[in-house]
């Protein structure tokens, strides 16, 4: 039996002949753990695409108020289609016409420790932790740290998930750093800058078709 291609559903909605984008072809975590990335993207609408690596691709949820440091806060988290690992580094303006057109921006990027445990106390692989829709993770990011949940709200095709700050030292209720830090984690632009330098030629995001609003 052919191995399902966990990357088709991203790769279906790009024209490479009009913007080629990172193909990708998997990989795996190196020795330091495997990683997280959240794009600011300035769609149809702004949002947040929060991405972890599990399994050689990039798991990813479209967050339209971006990730809380307030353990109060409960954001809703809409899954897409997984990504190739190396779209992790993009940064640069999808063309009109395009899937997801808009100026994107690493906002934060880092490592991630997988801290679900079951009842005796053993790491629940990411892929089952995936399959029951309870996820917690805890990040080493430039800007965010400390432990966050993604927990599925109802049925898997809902598709419906909230992103959760853990009370941990990482959670600080006085701190808004979508607003306060605005800048790229990677090039220190603003998504403002980036919109303005025009297309980046070979690049493309193609965020999943659930919640389109979120690409257009």
């Amino acid at each position: 039996m052919a191995r399902k291609d966990p990357l088709k559903a991203h790769r279906d909605k790009r024209d490479v002949g009009r913007t080629p984008g990172p193909e990708g072809e998997g990989g795996g975590a190196g020795r330091e753990g495997p990683i997280f990335v959240i794009h600011k993207h300035q769609a149809r609408t702004l949002h947040y695409d929060f991405r972890i690596e599990v399994d050689g691709v990039l798991k990813s949820w479209a967050v339209p108020k971006g990730p809380s440091t307030d353990p109060r806060d409960r954001r809703l988290a809409v899954p897409t289609e997984d990504h190739p690992m190396d779209y992790a580094a993009f940064e640069g303006v999808i063309p009109e016409g395009s899937y997801g057109a808009g100026a994107v921006i690493v906002w934060d990027t880092g490592r991630y420790r997988n801290l679900k445990r079951d009842g005796a106390g053993r790491e629940v692989p990411m892929a089952k932790a995936l399959e029951d829709g309870h996820v917690e993770i805890g990040l080493q990011g430039r800007k965010l740290h400390g432990g966050y949940a993604l927990i599925r709200t109802g049925k898997p095709e809902d598709r419906r998930w909230l992103l959760v700050k853990k009370r941990d030292e990482g959670a600080d209720a006085r701190r808004n750093p979508t607003k306060t830090e605005p800048r790229s984690a990677l090039s220190g632009r603003t998504i403002e800058e980036v919109a303005a330098e025009g297309p980046a030629r070979g690049r493309e995001d193609q965020e999943g078709n659930e919640e389109e609003t979120y690409a257009r």
